[in-house]
């Protein structure tokens, strides 16, 4: 087990991808504290993981307030004695072209998605520094460093932000035993990549003309990915974007 006895916080651990990176990392022998605003989503994951044997725990917390974060990673040294992995994970999507969007959505979605993963940060690493280092993974997105799609705008500036300020944060503390780096996935099977109105099979249907490898991608290999960039495996990658889009951006 890789991750045996390591303390593992992953925000946006209710749903999708963030369920399953927190589940990857109990099977893998982590103490996992999964993170969100929804108590009950939160719950279910910690059900799941304790049926498959593994040790997890649930706390609440809003991402955009600072003092939420400060005492969620507070309450977790208190309980665990230390905080040596973060997955920053949560995030939202309004979209609306620049001039039809409204100032509310895009300053939500600004909020969440990178003012999120900075306050994240800003709590996360003391911790970790005082325990010795730490890994950090931050999710960012293939629509934004790296793809631009008309009506994404608020997203898409959201997520080039994470990946900067991954990179800056990475040569600021990596002397310091703490190790960060940001994946981005294309489309992948959660709710997120659907559009309106549309079935898994047209989502399928449609991905076969839009993305290289002809299909979208599986939580398992989003899943794969993190615990890699979170393993001593990958112990020299420092600052790097991880993009997993089945060829879209290549």
């Amino acid at each position: 087990m890789k991750f045996r006895d390591k303390v593992v916080l992953v925000s946006g651990g209710g749903s999708g991808i963030g369920r399953a990176v927190a589940l990857g990392f109990t099977r893998e022998g982590a103490q996992v504290v999964v993170t969100g605003r929804g108590r009950e989503a939160l719950d279910q994951t910690v059900k799941l993981a304790e049926a498959e044997g593994g040790r997890a725990a649930a706390l609440t917390a809003d991402v955009s307030d600072s003092a939420s974060l400060a005492a969620l990673v507070g309450e977790i040294v208190e309980r665990y004695g230390r905080l040596d992995i973060a997955i920053n994970n949560a995030g939202v999507l309004a979209t609306g072209t620049v001039a039809d969007q409204s100032e509310e959505d895009f300053a939500r979605v600004v909020d969440v998605n990178l003012t999120g993963v900075f306050l994240a940060m800003k709590h996360e690493i003391p911790a970790m520094l005082s325990g010795g280092g730490g890994v950090i993974v931050n999710f960012s997105s293939q629509i934004g460093q790296h793809r631009r799609l008309p009506g994404f705008g608020a997203y898409a500036a959201s997520k080039a932000g994470v990946t900067a300020l991954t990179r800056t944060a990475a040569l600021e503390y990596i002397g310091q035993g703490i190790r960060i780096n940001t994946i981005s996935p294309g489309s992948h099977d959660t709710t997120m990549s659907l559009r309106p109105g549309e079935t898994e099979a047209d989502r399928a249907e449609r991905l076969k003309g839009q993305v290289p490898i002809g299909r979208v991608g599986s939580l398992d290999e989003i899943t794969g990915t993190v615990l890699w960039l979170a393993s001593d495996d990958a112990g020299y990658v420092v600052g790097s974007d991880i993009v997993v889009d089945g060829g879209s951006t290549a």
